[in-house]
């Protein structure tokens, strides 16, 4: 089992070192450097066996005892130069001496550290720059002495069995019999639609009691409703066919079923036909439902332990995330990576309640926004927008808690769980009209409108007559249609105003009516019911009107809540590139 990945000089990474165990996860936002990590070992795992081929029981001369690596030795790494390997494309650092230049190459460095038969080793590679073409393997130097001494390579680390499998990338029609070579290749290449058959055909082979293949079988029949079928060599072809049986009994090509079948079967083939496996998977839960994220990867870390195999994956997966933490490793890829369930009880409790998912976006936002729900967001964006408010950038992507109700222990209770893992957090908190007096003085920042919601801030009936003008393209009814709207629209305004002075509610134009149930909403209703239509716009939907309304026009109140946003964020501690 591996313990330990440190990496120097490897693509995005000048220094990482990041912890391993039986199962782990690396979490992060696209570009953050979890498939480089992968990478980084199914480097050292080729320089390894290209060492091991060179000079296993032999001895390693003194002088260049480097091994050559062809780029296109490289297939889990597929780069059209082998330059793009190093951080910054840096390979040679060229500095005068003497005032002659003196150039040193710069050498990505691999160390891995593990565990076999409770004994504890370590490997460590470099690599140099040759060509586009070619990168040099040796094991690490421990000094920088003219008499080199380097890192010893345990035999330990030559048994270790590192497999890269991308996620599945559908499957091609027809399949021929590939050795376990070329297998190996095209997973490597990420041609995942090209092996399926053949790791299926594999593990059908192994012998009586073929327990691996019912374990797979039982898997897919409980988790799909489909019985897989043996696998079938057509020898006058060459081509590996297989078939399963859909739950209404139709015999149907493997090609016909879902990606969701196909990616899970490739993960448990794969398992059964290689164990004693390092697996590396990138984002295993792709074209899974989040419903069954879950129960895949609790049977995929099963089945490793079971078959002696690790899992390292990377993911995007919420479920995935808070699956992992409470039982696994779990790695952020928020900064240097670093795992973030090593914390004592109480702040494990807290995140578990609220969500490792939740810790991570706090952590790479450094702020958390709390609104009532996703249309307070959108109407917020479209006022930022028309204001050209820098708040706008921050409301782009930002870590945001829908409360669903008007109560602020409800953010104080999420954001306060959240800050006993990360003290420095700070949140803005913004409410419909409360009776009773916030908070002040807190990293939360709490603030109401003073109106009675949002919507009020929306409401206006040169808003809704734009909107009725322009709800459908004035072209395709022509200008008359579009006059008819905006005079129907009138008369609903109107009915729906004497309406509320019948029953001694507030105008439509006050602070005090809630804008979206007592007015919006029945308007609405009545508004498409005369022009024959279904409703179209919903309360969910209002920050389409939000969209309308001139920038001249819109509240001052606005601009200042827009003001406070901004000044929260610009106080975080973002670990976001």
């Amino acid at each position: 089992m591996l313990t330990r990945l440190r990496i120097r000089n490897f693509k995005r990474f000048p220094n990482a070192d990041i912890e391993l165990g039986q199962a782990v996860v690396f979490v992060g936002q696209n570009n953050s450097g979890k498939t480089t990590a992968l990478q980084s070992l199914a480097l050292w795992d080729v320089g390894l066996r290209k060492w091991n081929q060179e000079y296993k029981g032999r001895a390693v001369p003194a002088k260049r005892p480097g091994v050559t690596i062809n780029r296109r030795d490289l297939v889990a790494i597929p780069v059209p130069s082998a330059n793009l390997l190093w951080r910054n494309l840096h390979v040679r650092d060229i500095k005068k001496a003497n005032g002659k230049p003196d150039t040193q190459n710069v050498r990505i460095d691999i160390i891995v550290d593990g565990i076999k038969e409770g004994k504890a080793w370590s490997c460590g590679l470099e690599f140099d720059y040759a060509n586009d073409e070619s990168l040099y393997c040796r094991p690490l130097r421990l000094n920088n002495q003219k008499e080199l001494q380097r890192m010893p390579v345990p035999p330990e680390a030559a048994e270790t069995l590192i497999a890269y499998l991308p996620p599945m990338s559908g499957l091609a029609a027809t399949e021929p019999k590939w050795e376990a070579g070329r297998i190996n290749v095209l997973l490597g290449e990420g041609q995942t639609a090209q092996v399926l058959r053949n790791l299926c055909h594999q593990l059908h082979e192994q012998p009586e009691p073929k327990t691996g293949w019912r374990e797979v079988f039982d898997f897919i029949e409980s988790l799909f409703g489909a019985q897989l079928q043996p696998p079938e060599f057509i020898k006058e072809r060459g081509e590996i066919t297989m078939r399963y049986k859909d739950p209404e009994g139709c015999l149907l090509d493997l090609s016909c079923a879902g990606r969701g079948l196909q990616q899970t079967l490739l993960l448990l083939a794969h398992l059964y036909a290689n164990p004693k496996t390092v697996l590396l998977l990138d984002e295993p839960d792709a074209h899974l439902e989040v419903l069954r994220q879950r129960q895949i990867y609790q049977l995929l870390t099963d089945v490793a332990a079971r078959q002696g195999s690790q899992i390292i994956a990377a993911s995007h997966s919420e479920v995935v995330l808070n699956e992992a933490a409470n039982r696994d490793i779990v790695i952020a890829f928020v900064g240097p990576p670093h795992r973030i369930d090593d914390r004592g009880q109480q702040v494990l409790k807290a995140l578990t309640d609220i969500g490792f998912d939740q810790y991570y976006e706090a952590e790479l936002k450094g702020w958390a926004l709390y609104l009532e729900g996703s249309t307070d967001l959108a109407i917020l964006q479209a006022f930022a927008q028309t204001l050209e408010h820098p708040a706008a950038r921050v409301l782009e992507r930002p870590f945001v808690h829908y409360l669903t109700t008007n109560l602020p222990a409800r953010a104080r209770e999420h954001f306060y769980g959240i800050q006993e893992a990360k003290p420095d957090l700070v949140g803005f908190a913004l409410f419909d009209r409360i009776d009773k007096p916030l908070a002040s003085g807190t990293p939360l920042t709490e603030t109401m409108w003073q109106k009675r919601e949002i919507e009020n801030y929306l409401c206006m009936e040169s808003v809704l007559l734009a909107y009725a003008r322009h709800d459908q393209p004035d072209d395709l009814f022509g200008a008359a249609e579009a006059q008819r709207r905006v005079q129907t629209m009138r008369d609903c305004i109107q009915e729906i105003t004497l309406a509320l002075r019948t029953l001694g509610r507030p105008s439509p134009w006050s602070a005090e009516v809630k804008a979206s149930d007592d007015f919006l909403n029945p308007l609405f209703d009545l508004f498409f019911q005369k022009v024959g239509l279904p409703n179209l716009l919903r309360k969910t939907d209002y920050h389409a009107l939000a969209r309308l309304v001139p920038k001249d026009q819109i509240d001052q109140e606005v601009v200042a809540k827009l003001d406070g946003l901004l000044a929260v964020a610009q106080k975080a501690k973002s670990k976001e590139t």
